[in-house]
């Protein structure tokens, strides 16, 4: 249906124009006011900013879909038709990649803030721009469907690059997805004291898209594809809990009572300061060696962290209690019969 005003072509279109260019300040004074203050009143400043970076998009929208409605109609040109068709599609396309990158840096950014890696971080600056490649290939195709421009050879020619590209990044994009999978699966953290399957022992200091770094003990910086890391048995000393058990390995002469051996050591052990009273240490007859009674003293420590320095206590205090009360910890011995 065409609306007219007048039986003039020309002063129709001249009017319509100026409609619209009122209408679009109105559209301007009710975002401002009306709509802003609607918006200012939620909990969250995404809808605010929404509004406030896709407000000039919003109101050319507006306008060019008054020219397809009002004034098109009255011109009957094809390739103007294209053309203002083709400005609407852009401005929703444009519309939408506002949406999507307010969404993305305000939820992802404060879901990344609660995390200490990197990787998330990375990761949603990699997502941020993949989206926004995905959002303006889909308003691209659909312009150019527009014009009549064949669309399936051109996804033809964008898969086979895909895949080419796919298979000369093939390595990265596999640390990629390790280090999704590392976040996802929340297996260690920074900080985290870990011992690898190839038994490298250290802490996290990074968790990085690519990579992971680990500090040993030695000082030295191990680089790890993430990768590698996702597909590991690792050994991680902070998970599930903190609290840690430290294992004494001793042992006594023959000869020896064993009830005043595992009381000897027990006292000892929990005169330690970080040893635990709950659970309780405890300690083991093992086994009847080849020329020592083996025990084990078991303790626990509030922190995995704690655990090396207990253990070196523990160590020196076991030694002292057993020389203090008379027991014996004998030297390795063999004994040789000489046949004549």
């Amino acid at each position: 249906m065409v609306f007219q005003i007048t039986q003039n072509p020309t002063i129709n279109i001249v009017l319509f124009i100026l409609i619209l260019l009122i209408a679009s300040r109105i559209l301007v004074w009710i975002l401002k006011t009306i709509i802003g203050a609607l918006v200012s009143k939620t909990k969250t400043n995404v809808d605010d900013l929404i509004l406030a970076r896709s407000k000039n998009f919003l109101v050319l929208l507006f306008f060019f879909i008054g020219i397809k409605q009002f004034i098109l109609p009255l011109i009957t040109t094809e390739f103007l038709t294209k053309l203002n068709d083709s400005i609407i599609y852009a401005l929703g396309t444009l519309v939408i990649i506002v949406v999507i990158d307010v969404i993305i840096d305000n939820w992802g950014k404060e879901w990344a803030k609660k995390t200490e890696s990197t990787a998330d971080d990375a990761l949603l600056n990699l997502f941020h721009k993949f989206a926004k490649v995905i959002i303006g290939i889909i308003g691209l195709i659909i312009i150019l469907g527009e014009w009549g421009v064949q669309i399936t050879p051109l996804l033809a020619s964008l898969g086979v690059a895909g895949l080419v590209l796919g298979l000369a990044l093939k390595d990265t994009l596999a640390n990629i997805f390790g280090g999704i999978a590392i976040i996802l699966d929340k297996n260690f953290s920074l900080d985290d004291t870990i011992k690898l399957q190839s038994g490298e022992m250290g802490k996290i200091i990074d968790i990085g898209l690519r990579s992971t770094k680990i500090r040993t003990f030695d000082n030295e910086l191990l680089i790890i594809p993430n990768n590698n890391m996702a597909n590991a048995i690792i050994q991680n000393y902070a998970k599930p809990q903190l609290k840690a058990r430290a294992v004494i390995d001793f042992g006594v002469a023959y000869g020896s009572e064993t009830d005043k051996v595992r009381k000897v050591v027990l006292q000892a052990v929990k005169k330690i300061p970080k040893v635990l009273k709950d659970p309780e240490p405890s300690v083991k007859f093992m086994n009847m060696g080849d020329f020592a009674l083996q025990f084990k003293a078991y303790f626990w420590v509030q922190t995995y962290k704690e655990r090396f320095d207990a253990k070196i206590k523990a160590v020196d205090v076991i030694y002292k209690a057993l020389n203090k009360a008379k027991i014996d910890i004998p030297f390795p011995t063999s004994t040789v019969y000489v046949k004549k």
